[in-house]
C-alpha cells in the first residue's frame, strides 16, 4: 500500500508540473494572459466538486474565483508562484483585447463543424475539447465585429457560446467537473520566412470563417445549449 500512494504522489507531482510548464508556454510564448481556476474539492471521480462556496455550482472547477479573472497575467514570476502553490489548478486562458477569443459549442456539434471545416479546405485553430464541450480559439475579434457576423445569420442556437473581452477558456492539461481537458488540435505556429516576434504564438483563424461551419453544425446536432455564457 504504501508503495501505490507513493506512485500516486509522484503521478500527482507530474501532473501539476504539467499545467505549471502550460501556462508558462501561455503567458511567456505566447503572450497569452492566465489565471488559476478554482479547481475540484473531490479526489474520486463520483465526488467532482468544486472548490468554489457554491453547492450548486454549474461549472465546477471551470471557472475563477480566487484570484478573479482581472488578475490574469503573462509574468512569469505570478505564473510560477501561482501553480507552485495550487498545482492542480486549471489553467484558464483569458480571452480578448490582444488575447485569442473562442466559440464554444455542445461536443458533438463540435466534432461535426470540425469535420466541415476540414471538408471546405478550411484550416481551423486551435481546439480545446473537454467531455461536453467543444472551444474553437479564433484571432481576437471586437463586439462590433461579432455582432455584423451574427446580424448576418438567420438563426444561432443557444448552445453556441462567445468567449470575448471578459471572458475566459479553460486549457489543457486541466481537470474539471466534467473530466479532463484536451487539445483535439493542437495549437501550430504560423509559417512563413517573414514570421515576426508576435507569430511564435499559435496560428488563429478569423471568426468569419469559422462562424458559419458552427453554426450549421449545430442545426443537425441536440441542442446542449445551457444558461451558462462563459
Amino acid at each position: 500500500m504504501r508503495e501505490i500512494l507513493g506512485r500516486r504522489r509522484r503521478l500527482g507531482r507530474r501532473g501539476g508540473s504539467a499545467r505549471l510548464d502550460a501556462a508558462l508556454t501561455c503567458a511567456t510564448e505566447w503572450q497569452w494572459p492566465v489565471v488559476p481556476g478554482v479547481g475540484l474539492r473531490g479526489a474520486g471521480d463520483r465526488d467532482r466538486r468544486c472548490a468554489c462556496p457554491d453547492p450548486e455550482c454549474a461549472v465546477p472547477g471551470a471557472h475563477p474565483f480566487d484570484p478573479g479573472l482581472l488578475a490574469s497575467t503573462t509574468e512569469a514570476r505570478m505564473v510560477r508562484w501561482w501553480w507552485t502553490n495550487r498545482p492542480a489548478a486549471p489553467v484558464l486562458l483569458a480571452t480578448g483585447g490582444r488575447a485569442p477569443c473562442a466559440l464554444s459549442l455542445p461536443a458533438v456539434a463540435g466534432a461535426r463543424a470540425l469535420a466541415g471545416l476540414d471538408r471546405a479546405g478550411l484550416r481551423p485553430g486551435p481546439v480545446v475539447a473537454t467531455p461536453t464541450r467543444w472551444a474553437l480559439l479564433v484571432a481576437p475579434y471586437t463586439l462590433e465585429r461579432l455582432g455584423e457576423l451574427l446580424y448576418a445569420q438567420d438563426w444561432v442556437p443557444s448552445s453556441l457560446r462567445f468567449h470575448g473581452e471578459g471572458g475566459y477558456v479553460v486549457l489543457p492539461p486541466s481537470e474539471i467537473g466534467t473530466g479532463q481537458v484536451r487539445w483535439e488540435r493542437a495549437p501550430e505556429r504560423a509559417t512563413g520566412p517573414r514570421r515576426e516576434r508576435a507569430a511564435a504564438a499559435p496560428w488563429l483563424p478569423d471568426v468569419g470563417v469559422v462562424l458559419d461551419a458552427l453554426v450549421e453544425a449545430s442545426t443537425s446536432a441536440p441542442d446542449g445549449g445551457s444558461r451558462l455564457a462563459h
